[in-house]
């Protein structure tokens, strides 16, 4: 999928930046933006998005919430 990359300043924990880099790392990714952007890409084209941003499934790993 083609197209200009742009920066952006999101807001994440700790452990999400940590399971980019080891997901980078242990499949050969350049880096953990690149990790990001390849999941986005798979939800946008073989993710079941209804699953995915389903409220039960939207959960706060870090406070043990849902939203």
């Amino acid at each position: 999928m083609a197209g200009t990359k742009v920066k952006v300043d999101w807001e994440v924990r700790d452990y999400h930046i940590n399971f980019l880099k080891d997901m980078a790392e242990k499949y050969g990714i350049k880096d953990e933006a690149k990790a990001m952007r390849v999941l986005i890409d798979f939800a946008l084209q073989d993710g079941d998005l209804d699953k995915i941003f389903d409220k039960k499934n939207m959960r706060c790993i870090a406070c043990g919430g849902a939203f």
